[in-house]
């Protein structure tokens, strides 16, 4: 086994770290065993299990990853001797990115920047314990200041309740494979009041069919405390605009898939539009982020880590890119809206995501929204979630690292508690003493448990690295 470098050490093990506090908010649910997770009896697990648990689910989603792959060159053959094979060529730059990820997070301010990087690059976020972590960031989401979990209480007298019912009672497919009615169930109750809950709190903001597909994803992956507060960071900036009133800024957006195409390829913008197929097979994709019409929950996982960190229009870009590489089909197709339409709106499930992940952020770049929104009949300025997003992106540059959160939430609970326990009457300087000492013993408290921490995290690193 390989031994980390000793000048590696203290980077590696603020890694550990950050990985120990990818689990102080769990998943809703662990798609690997399809059993709900217990709530936790304390706000950190204890650091011998934590760190156990960090190491098995890295060896998994390595081995996943290298599956059928180890030790083999393109052409099948076990390669030169001496040479780097595939397995190490992988995981070499896995771990490269799990380090970027840790630097990244633990960094003051945090560098949401890199985070981005990562969330495009391929592969994505790699787990959903890096997700719970990154996510957050990307939508200036604060983990230690969560609101309470949605309750009943939302469902009273809503206007929306019957239709949620019945779209959450029709998403069965979208919960994993083999999974006991029961447990799906109180999944699908979840997700009935986190919907309701961001509604009744935002009343400017309608539900759409289709809200529940995204709010799935987000529960699944972040439970419901942490998915309640992604859900409602997307509501009021990515997916703003397919909450108005009415359809209009929904369609509107969708017309900016036209003048991408027409850029690209005049001969199939021209043909589609002598088959007058529109853009409404692609309205599902958009409002849905693609989570309707995908039934693989890692290839929806990893459109979501792309979006969460693009531009909002995004989606509408990588639609573009789904029909480009579909041309040929489409050409060879009577042209007429029906078979048209029936193709298009049939989303093959062996698509190169990761080709066309790639190829969606050049065509981004090359052709701006700024540039298509006179082609769109659109001003940029009039969407809500295209002129908020500069602001929005700048806010996300201003956040500082979980330990920070962690450390100041605990000092204002320390000053809150002893607050409580001491006599209201007056101010003096023993009650502030009194307030001071306490504080200091739970902080010298806090710092024991980093450094036991700290003792267990060359263990941990031997056996991931």
């Amino acid at each position: 086994m390989d031994r980390v470098p000793a000048s590696q050490l203290d980077e590696l093990q603020g890694a550990v770290q950050c990985e120990m506090e990818l689990n102080l908010r769990p998943s809703g649910l662990q798609l690997g065993t399809l059993t709900p997770l217990r709530q936790r009896d304390r706000e950190l697990p204890g650091i011998r299990d934590t760190l156990q648990g960090c190491n098995f689910t890295a060896r998994k989603d390595m081995n996943e990853l290298l599956c059928g792959t180890a030790g083999r060159t393109h052409d099948g053959s076990a390669g030169e001797p001496g040479a780097p094979n595939r397995t190490e060529l992988l995981g070499s730059k896995r771990k490269q990115k799990l380090l970027l990820i840790h630097q990244a997070l633990t960094s003051d301010p945090v560098a949401v920047e890199t985070l981005r990087g990562a969330a495009l690059s391929e592969g994505g976020l790699l787990t959903d314990e890096i997700r719970r972590k990154v996510w957050p960031k990307l939508l200036s989401v604060n983990v230690y200041n969560l609101p309470p979990k949605p309750g009943r209480a939302v469902r009273q007298h809503h206007k929306d309740y019957t239709q949620v019912q019945l779209d959450v009672s029709r998403s069965t497919r979208r919960f994993p494979q083999g999974m006991r009615a029961e447990q799906r169930q109180v999944l699908q109750e979840q997700l009935i009041d986190l919907i309701l809950h961001i509604l009744r709190a935002h009343p400017e903001l309608h539900y759409y069919q289709g809200y529940h597909d995204i709010a799935v994803t987000l529960l699944l992956v972040a439970g419901e405390r942490l998915g309640s507060a992604l859900l409602e960071k997307l509501s009021t900036h990515h997916l703003r605009d397919f909450m108005d009133p009415t359809m209009d800024s929904t369609k509107h957006i969708l017309n900016y898939l036209l003048p991408i195409l027409q850029r690209e390829s005049r001969r199939l913008h021209d043909f589609m539009l002598r088959a007058e197929v529109g853009t409404i097979f692609a309205l599902s994709w958009l409002i849905t982020w693609y989570g309707h019409v995908l039934t693989s929950f890692p290839h929806i996982l990893r459109l979501y880590d792309f979006f969460l960190a693009s531009h909002p229009l995004m989606p509408v870009y990588f639609a573009a890119m789904i029909v480009l590489h579909r041309e040929e089909e489409v050409l060879a197709c009577d042209c007429d809206m029906p078979s048209v339409h029936q193709l298009l709106s049939q989303i093959p499930q062996d698509l190169p995501y990761e080709r066309l992940i790639s190829r969606a952020l050049q065509l981004f770049q090359r052709h701006p929204h700024a540039e298509l929104a006179k082609q769109a009949a659109l001003q940029h300025h009039k969407s809500i979630s295209i002129g908020s997003f500069t602001a929005f992106q700048l806010a996300t540059s201003q956040q500082r690292p979980d330990a920070v959160l962690r450390r100041q939430r605990q000092r204002d609970s320390a000053h809150a508690e002893a607050a409580a326990l001491l006599p209201t009457a007056g101010h003096s300087l023993l009650v502030k003493a009194a307030v001071w000492g306490i504080s200091a013993t739970l902080g010298a408290a806090a710092l024991a448990v980093t450094q036991t921490a700290l003792e267990w995290a060359p263990e941990f690193l031997l056996q991931l690295f």
